[in-house]
């Protein structure tokens, strides 16, 4: 097996002006310590200066170094379909050296069917986010730094109408809260964090979308689809079995529907293939300790393509067993799914029995002509994720499908315009890094069981 670099930790030197007095200088670092970290310069040149030399096809690199020290790099693009695709993603933890942490990342479907099952939609098969579909944003639509991109007029461009450049994407550094903090004797560590985050916008008939990634200094990555716009007026009617009124008294029942978002991750964990998935669930044994009742867990490999249902105390990760940390540890990524309400895509139904029902996750081996959990548009490799695991192939480069959804019930509130709502999930680093990303000084030697208390 093969072992990455062992850490290298760097202590930014602090270089003051002479005339500066020592006290107004560790005022300015206070104040520095608390506002996020300037935007690196952008293009190959600053992702080669942070270790990871990006050759991106169409747009200029996404480099940033965030608070702790962590730095991330990637390509990123707009498709016709798909709207925001990120690329070659590449996370460096403070000190250390880049791991490739994802081929791929966007969005695979967005199926909105209505509780009365006279409608349903494919936003992103029938419309698109990218194209006409995607916004120009504003200062209002972003306080940091609106990036450029060559964007078909109309469709995916193939018809002419030639394209047109404008700013559609928003990379701003966000403050991410307090990311640690522990007290001892000898004293407090704490620190905050900012993360990095990348978003747009795409309006898709009365709905405005917003694709928001954002990248943590701690190496996870959060994927969220946020809603706003307006509610349907061809979709409201009379009865509350399908609704909910938001109209005086019992009038104007909009119609509950629901945001059923499937995205697609194509790993790339340590170098692309070679990754193995493995399942983690955990359970009550029946038998009760001397103050709580004993559980026990443990990992299930998943050789082969396939779907799975999500369950209380279940999370899934991909492996890559020929990279290890300086513990000798694995390297890993693990899905947190959170909040859900589980679905099945009506293309999916056509299966039928076993084969058929909804999915939490599916797994498959990463082929380009499969790029959407339904409608696929490519139809000689399947119609969709049941579809592409039919066979039950062997994984090595991974594809994971995330299936996220949202039951929304119309409120008073939701008028005009709605409130923005979001759903998604989250990729977090496990055994990534024998500590974690940005230890404190005080704190480097601690790994492992501690011989006295931090």
């Amino acid at each position: 097996m093969r072992e990455v670099s062992p850490k290298r930790r760097v202590v930014p030197a602090i270089v003051a002006a002479a005339a500066i007095v020592a006290l107004v200088v560790a005022a300015i670092m206070v104040v520095e310590q608390a506002l996020p970290a300037a935007p690196a310069p952008r293009g190959e040149d600053s992702s080669a200066s942070l270790g990871v030399d990006l050759k991106c096809p169409e747009n200029e690199p996404i480099a940033q170094e965030l608070l702790g020290g962590s730095t991330w790099t990637m390509c990123w693009r707009v498709d016709a379909s798909r709207g925001l695709v990120l690329e070659d993603v590449h996370f460096t933890p403070a000190g250390d050296t880049p791991v490739q942490v994802l081929a791929e990342l966007s969005i695979g479907q967005l199926e909105v069917p209505y509780d009365t099952g006279l409608r349903n939609t494919e936003d992103i098969t029938t419309q698109g986010f990218g194209g006409s579909h995607m916004m120009t944003l504003t200062e209002t639509e972003c306080l940091g730094e609106r990036l450029e991109a060559n964007v078909p007029k109309i469709g995916d461009g193939s018809m002419g109408g030639g394209a047109e450049r404008r700013s559609v994407l928003c990379q701003e550094v966000v403050d991410g809260g307090i990311a640690y903090r522990s007290s001892d004797t000898a004293g407090t560590e704490v620190a905050r964090r900012t993360d990095l985050r990348l978003a747009t916008i795409s309006k898709v008939g009365w709905y405005e979308y917003v694709s928001q990634y954002t990248f943590g200094g701690d190496g996870s990555i959060r994927s969220d689809l946020g809603a706003t716009g307006d509610l349907s007026p061809e979709d409201y009617g009379d009865d509350p079995a399908h609704g909910w009124p938001v109209g005086p008294g019992e009038t104007d029942y909009a119609t509950s529907h629901s945001h059923n978002a499937v995205w697609r991750v194509h790993w790339a964990l340590g170098g692309q293939g070679g990754q193995v998935v493995e399942q983690y669930d955990a359970a009550p044994t029946g038998e009760l300790g001397p103050r709580s009742p004993l559980v026990e867990g443990g990992l299930t490999r998943i050789s082969r393509e396939g779907t799975a249902e999500a369950a209380d105390r279940r999370w899934w990760r991909v492996v890559n067993p020929d990279v290890l940390n300086e513990d000798g540890h694995e390297i890993s990524y693990q899905v947190d799914a959170g909040a859900t309400t589980p679905f099945e895509l009506t293309q999916d139904h056509r299966h039928g029995g076993e084969a058929g029902g909804g999915y939490a996750i599916a797994f498959t081996e990463a082929d380009d002509c499969q790029l959407f959990a339904t409608a696929n548009k490519e139809g000689t490799c399947g119609s969709g994720v049941l579809d592409f695991a039919e066979d039950e192939a062997e994984l090595s480069d991974v594809v994971t499908w995330v299936a996220v959804g949202f039951h929304h019930v119309a409120r008073d509130e939701d008028q005009s315009p709605m409130e923005m709502h979001w759903q998604g999930f989250t990729l977090t680093p496990r055994d990534l890094t024998a500590q974690r990303a940005d230890p404190p000084s005080a704190r480097e030697g601690v790994n492992g069981k501690p011989t006295e208390a931090p």
